[in-house]
C-alpha cells in the first residue's frame, strides 16, 4: 500500500530526477507500461517538471511506438521488460530515435538500460529548492498531456490537453458518478487511455480515493479483487461486464461492496444494465460518451431510468456545449439526427504539431467536429448512433452500424457482433454483420434473419453474416472493424 504522502514524496523525487536530468518545461517524456503504481508517480513527477506525459499503448508493436516517440520528440521513455513476455526495450533496438535520450526500466532488467532506482538516484543530489521553482512555474493554461488517437481510421494524432482544463473536467465527471474519499476503485482500463488515467487514477487523487491498479484483466481475479479489497467502484467497457456476468465464480462471489458502475459504447443493451444491478449488485450505473479530443462529453444522471441509461449517452457535462447539425451545418430539430460537435472548456487545446489537422476539426467559434452521428432530445440527453465515416447507404436509405449492432444484441444469443459496409452492384452498399454466437444453440441463420427482418427495418437487416470467436479489438476496447473482412462460413441473404 502507498499513501498519499508517500505517493507525493515518490512524485518529487521523480520530479528532482527529470530536472537532474536536463529535461524542461515542455519537454515530453513516454510511458509505456500496464497499470502499475510506478505509472502514476513517474507521470506526477514529470509533470511537476513541466514536462509533458506522452502515454503509449501497451499493445504497440516496437515500430507503432517508435513512430509516436518520434512524433512527439520525447526525450525519456520509462517502460518495463517481462510484461505478457514482452521486452519493451528491445522492441526498440532497431528504432532510429534521435530525439530519446534515455529508456529507463520500470520493472524487470536490461543490460543496456537503467532501472528506475538508478534514475531516481541521479537526482538525490539536486536541490530541492529547484523542484519548488518548476512547480512554481506551472500554470493551468500549461499542458499536461499529449493522448495520440487509436489510429483506427489513419494516423494517429497528438491531442494536446493543459493541467487547467483536465483539472476541471475529471472534477465534473467525479462529480457526476459521486465519486468520493470512502470508495475503492479497481482501475481496469488501462493506463493510457482516457478512461484509466483521467477517468482512473487522476479522479482518484482529485477525490481522496483509494487506486487499485490491475494489469491484465481476467475475469476470475477481478472477481476475488472485488471480494478481498471490498471495491466500490468498477468502470470498464460493456465488455467487462459481460464477462464477469457470465463466469462461473460470480454466484460465489461476495459482490456485495460495489457501489457504482461506469460504462460507454454506442450500444449498451438495456438488459446488460439490469443485469450488473441485479446481479452484480451495483447501486447506480451510469453511461457515457467522449473522445480523446474532448475527454469526457455527457453522462447519465442518478435516477435515470433502464431505458434512459442504456439508450443514451447522459447530458453534457458542466461548461460544454453539445450541438447537432446537418450536412450544411445547420442545426437540427431535437430528437433528429445529425452530426455532434462540442464545445467547452475540455475541448483539446489542438494536434501535436499539426495545426491543418486541428483546424479540420475545430472552427473559429471553438466547435469541435466530434465525426460522430447521433442526436439529443429536448431534455438535452444524446445518443450516438455512429461515426460519420462508418455510415453506409443502401438502396438509397442511411444505415448506422452502430444502431443496427444494438439492435442484434438484444437476440438472446449474441453476445457481440459489429456490422460493416460492403459493396453491392445493386444496393450499392449492404451490412455484413460479424456475429459472437452464446454456444447455448446451434446458430440457425434463417431463424435469425427471419428475427432481424421482425425486428428492424428492412433495409438495416445485414445481407450477410459470419460467426466468429471474438471481434478484433484494440487495448481501448474499440472493435478494429478494418481487420474484418469475408470469410468461410459467410452466408448471404
Amino acid at each position: 500500500m502507498i499513501s498519499f504522502a508517500l505517493l507525493e514524496q515518490k512524485a518529487r523525487d521523480a520530479a528532482r530526477a527529470f530536472v537532474a536530468s536536463g529535461l524542461q518545461a515542455g519537454d515530453r517524456f513516454a510511458i509505456w507500461a500496464p497499470n502499475i503504481h510506478e505509472w502514476i508517480w513517474i507521470a506526477l513527477g514529470g509533470q511537476m517538471a513541466g514536462a509533458v506525459l506522452v502515454p503509449l499503448n501497451t499493445r504497440y508493436k516496437g515500430s507503432e511506438a517508435a513512430e509516436i516517440l518520434t512524433r512527439s520528440s520525447s526525450r525519456l521513455l520509462f517502460t518495463v521488460s517481462g510484461f505478457l513476455g514482452c521486452d519493451y526495450p528491445a522492441l526498440l533496438q532497431t528504432a532510429n530515435l534521435p530525439e530519446l535520450k534515455s529508456i529507463i526500466v520500470l520493472r524487470g532488467s536490461s543490460a543496456d538500460h537503467p532501472v528506475i532506482e538508478q534514475f531516481i538516484e541521479y537526482g538525490r543530489s539536486l536541490d530541492d529548492q529547484l523542484v519548488d521553482e518548476r512547480i512554481e512555474k506551472l500554470d493551468s493554461a500549461m499542458l499536461c498531456d499529449i493522448m495520440y488517437t487509436s489510429g483506427t481510421t489513419g494516423v494517429p494524432k497528438g491531442v494536446m490537453s493543459s493541467h487547467g482544463q483536465v483539472v476541471a473536467m475529471f472534477e465534473a465527471w467525479s462529480a457526476a458518478v459521486r465519486l468520493v474519499a470512502d470508495d475503492r476503485y479497481l482501475v481496469v482500463n488501462p493506463f493510457f487511455h482516457t478512461f484509466g488515467y483521467k477517468a482512473g487514477w487522476l479522479a482518484c487523487l482529485l477525490q481522496g480515493a483509494c487506486i487499485l491498479p490491475e494489469a491484465v484483466f481476467d475475469a476470475a481475479a477481478i472477481l476475488e479483487t472485488i471480494e478481498t479489497k471490498g471495491i466500490s467502484m468498477l468502470p470498464g467497457p460493456p465488455t467487462l461486464f459481460q464477462s464477469l456476468l457470465q463466469h462461473e465464480n460470480r454466484t460465489k462471489t461476495d459482490l456485495t461492496s460495489l457501489r457504482c458502475a461506469v460504462t460507454g459504447a454506442a450500444s449498451v443493451p438495456e438488459q446488460l444494465v439490469r443485469d450488473m444491478k441485479e446481479f452484480l449488485g451495483f447501486e447506480r450505473v451510469y453511461t457515457g460518451y467522449g473522445l480523446t479530443e474532448c475527454g469526457v462529453v455527457s453522462i447519465c444522471r442518478e435516477g435515470d431510468d433502464f431505458d434512459t441509461i442504456a439508450n443514451t449517452a447522459g447530458k453534457p457535462l458542466a461548461g460544454l456545449e453539445v450541438k447537432v447539425t446537418d450536412a450544411n451545418g445547420h442545426r437540427v430539430a431535437a430528437g433528429e439526427t445529425g452530426r455532434i460537435s462540442v464545445r467547452g472548456h475540455s475541448v483539446m487545446q489542438g494536434y501535436f504539431n499539426d495545426p491543418d489537422a486541428t483546424a479540420s476539426v475545430i472552427n473559429t467559434e471553438g466547435w469541435l467536429d466530434t465525426g460522430d452521428i447521433g442526436w439529443q432530445n429536448a431534455q438535452g440527453y444524446i445518443k450516438v448512433t455512429d461515426r460519420a465515416s462508418d455510415m453506409f447507404i443502401s438502396g438509397g436509405f442511411n444505415c448506422y452500424p452502430a444502431e443496427i449492432e444494438n439492435r442484434l444484441l438484444q437476440h438472446q444469443s449474441i453476445l457481440d457482433v459489429a456490422v460493416v459496409a460492403e459493396p453491392d452492384e445493386r444496393l450499392g452498399e449492404i451490412g455484413h454483420a460479424f456475429v459472437v454466437w452464446s454456444g447455448k444453440a446451434a446458430a440457425d441463420i434463417d431463424k435469425l434473419v427471419r428475427w432481424a427482418r421482425a425486428n428492424m427495418a428492412n433495409y438495416k437487416v445485414p445481407r450477410r453474416f459470419s460467426f466468429i470467436d471474438e471481434l478484433p479489438r484494440n487495448a481501448s476496447g474499440k472493435v478494429q472493424k478494418f481487420k474484418l473482412v469475408s470469410q468461410p462460413g459467410t452466408t448471404a441473404i
